[in-house]
């Protein structure tokens, strides 16, 4: 780098640092800051500090000649240090350009990121003239051109879709036989490849693999962030999963995803950021402009804290909207995801500080001719007043159904009056999400996620084991619904080893024929265990990574044929909900809920205490197309009870009903059923209809 570099104008836009074979332009938004100055790092790590010499709006920019990717810089700006006026600029800080599509590393923890003396007696209300810079990553220039060869977005219909949440590192740390593991690169290895595919999976959604930062006090504490939701760099791939800090090796995962047929959906967080409340470090937005990149109380001293984690973006800003839209379209354009679920969805769809389904996020989203294209997932709740709003977020969204979760478990696990709730999430949560033209595949249906136990703790565990976490036990919910199924944690006692194999194969067929859009929590499928840890947030070890060398011999066989049952069977993923409407074809309802005796189920039924059976007739949707109506019915009968004969709904013409698959034999099986059929005890077993 030249020592005493020439900067002219430049152009306001694109927001970043932007490389056009000649040199750099760089472009800031501040709206309030009165002086922002461009600082150029060498190879020894030598500032250069540049004024940006021109001002469009709200937006600094300059250019560069002559300068070339890899160059590493930062943004010191200047102007008032009021908190009580919601600025809190302090050019000691140096500061990660929002844009920047490259990062050298992770903040370091120390207090001179802090923009005010640690222990001044006036806390943040004091101003802290320590430099920030050897604490601070470097943005880095970087020319994003890469060599897709044929490849495009996937496309999967939701219909068809398998969702797989894995978290970058935690797939593979554990595996010893990948090269590179914990890494990018080592997430697309063949291994993997092959495991997800033989699966059946079709979509891997990533846990934030934006740049993060690690928490104060889990610093202190020996722990770090492990999940990752702490963003600071929405458009920089978080480089402890580089194993050579080229951006190029996240692009190379995403195409190997995608010739394995497998898209890619990140969680992203553009809910709140890293920086936290008040008393939180100044990395980025807090001293670009305070005011205008986070939601500021009447005090404005202190932040709306709707995401519990000390402070939430403002999308009533323009600026902070347009951050968040060109951060979305870069990692579709540029990285080639395949769609995106939202953390904390409901902050983000906040018009002054209320929910707003028809608000500025969702319109942008839904006009936008790259992002409405692509899968949109929403987590429909937040922690600020209104935020739970599942169900109520506009097409295309789907969003994540806790209700599904939490009356599945509690369903196999024996609690009393649930029958007709289970029947509801059975049939794709219609009440929730049947509005505005939704499809049936707007609620995604998961038993266990990355936020409390997994599938083998839910029947391993009844309460919480998260000391490792070293908060005294008290993180992580309480509301469990688990069941350790006779003996709390791990046994070698085979009766309640067997109950364990049973409750999982039953929850995990109930995900995988209902309707809706299914996920599976990584190695859920291969009987991973967290040791009771409800909340592994920290846990970036063995209790967080998946534990291949203890998977159980069978399960994930039973996995992959229950998927590709669901797969065979149209029936059982369709895009229209099931009210038990007449189909033009037959005048035959296309869903009918069935007592043991064969007879309709009656209201005193579905609010008997004592049920623990439900059975459904489906077949395909009323008001199908004829172009895509199919003949044949699915009859599903979920026994959380004893032992019970069934009678099977008669048959209107000369096709059969087989017995096809059953969890207490482990899977599939093909014979002809009888008129009564015996449902063996806490079992799922589904007869398919061929009409000839």
């Amino acid at each position: 780098m030249n020592r005493n570099p020439t900067i002219t104008a430049g152009h306001p836009a694109p927001l970043g640092a932007s490389f056009d074979g000649a040199g750099v332009n760089f472009a800031l938004f501040s709206q309030h800051g009165s002086r922002v100055q461009l600082c150029l790092f060498d190879a020894r790590g030598r500032e250069t500090r540049l004024d940006l010499p021109e001002r469009d709006g709200h937006v600094w920019h300059g250019y560069i000649p002559g300068l070339r990717p890899g160059q590493k810089y930062g943004y010191r700006v200047d102007g008032p240090y009021v908190p009580a006026q919601g600025h809190r600029f302090n050019p000691n800080k140096l500061l990660i350009d929002p844009y920047a599509k490259r990062l050298t590393g992770s903040p370091v923890q120390h207090d001179a990121l802090l923009g005010y003396r640690a222990r001044d007696p006036a806390a943040d209300l004091s101003f802290d003239p320590r430099d920030s810079a050897p604490f601070v990553p470097r943005s880095v220039v970087v020319d994003p051109a890469f060599s897709w060869g044929a490849d495009a977005p996937l496309r999967h219909p939701m219909i068809d879709t398998v969702i797989y949440e894995a978290h970058v590192k935690g797939m593979t740390a554990a595996r010893s036989d990948i090269p590179d593991a914990g890494t990018f690169l080592a997430l697309a290895s063949d291994p993997i490849l092959d495991h997800l595919n033989r699966l059946g999976i079709t979509a891997i959604e990533l846990l934030p693999v934006h740049a993060f930062a690690d928490d104060a006090f889990l610093v202190e504490r020996r722990l770090r962030n492990y999940w990752g939701y702490m963003s600071y760099g929405f458009f920089a791939p978080e480089p402890r999963y580089l194993r050579d800090g080229d951006i190029a090796e996240f692009q190379q995962m995403v195409s190997r995803f995608h010739r394995a047929g497998i898209e890619v959906i990140l969680d992203v967080v553009y809910n709140h950021t890293a920086e936290g409340n008040e008393l939180g470090p100044t990395l980025c937005f807090r001293g670009l402009d305070n005011a205008a990149y986070y939601r500021l109380q009447d005090d404005r001293r202190f932040y709306v804290n709707d995401a519990g984690t000390g402070n939430v973006l403002n999308l009533d800003s323009p600026f902070t909207l347009r951050l968040v839209m060109d951060s979305l379209r870069y990692w579709v354009e540029v990285m080639h995801v395949d769609g995106f679920r939202f953390d904390l969805c409901s902050a983000l769809g906040r018009s002054r500080g209320v929910f707003d389904s028809d608000g500025s996020f969702f319109r942008a989203l839904r006009q936008d001719p790259v992002l409405n294209r692509v899968k949109l997932i929403a987590e429909p709740w937040d922690l600020g007043p209104g935020g739970y709003q599942l169900g109520a977020y506009p097409a295309p969204f789907a969003e994540w159904n806790d209700h599904f979760r939490d009356q599945v478990r509690g369903f196999w696990r024996g609690d009393p009056g649930l029958v007709g709730k289970i029947a509801k999430r059975i049939a794709g949560s219609a009440a929730r999400f049947d509005h505005d033209g939704r499809a049936a595949t707007s609620s995604v249906n998961f038993i266990s996620a990355h936020d409390g136990f997994t599938l083998m703790d839910t029947v391993s565990y009844s309460r919480k084991h998260n000391d490792a976490n070293l908060e005294g036990n008290r993180d992580g919910h309480d509301h469990n619904l688990s069941d350790n199924c006779g003996v709390e944690g791990p046994t070698e006692d085979p009766a309640i080893l067997a109950r364990r194999a049973r409750r999982r194969r039953n929850l995990m067929a109930t995900l995988l024929l209902s309707q809706g859009t299914p996920m599976i929590l990584a190695g859920d499928e291969l009987g991973n265990s967290q040791g009771g840890n409800n909340n592994a947030y920290c846990q970036d070890n063995p209790i967080g990574w998946i534990d291949w060398d203890a998977a159980d011999a069978g399960f994930p066989d039973f996995c992959r044929r229950l998927i590709a049952f669901r797969k065979a069977h149209p029936i059982l993923r369709q895009k229209r909900f099931l009210h038990s409407q007449p189909r033009e074809q037959d005048g035959i309802p296309d869903l009918f809920w069935r007592r043991a005796d064969g007879q309709a189920m009656q209201e005193r039924d579905w609010t008997d205490p004592q049920l623990r059976l439900v059975a459904a007739e489906m077949r395909i949707a009323s008001g199908t197309p004829a172009y895509a109506a199919l003949r044949g019915a699915v009859f599903l009968v979920l026994n959380a009870g004893p032992e019970t004969r069934v009678h099977l709904p008669a048959t209107a013409t000369r096709g059969a009903w087989r017995r096809q698959f059953d969890t207490s034999q482990d899977g599939v099986l093909d014979r002809v059923a009888t008129r009564i059929e015996t449902i063996p005890p806490e079992s799922v077993v589904v007869f398919v209809l061929s009409e000839s």
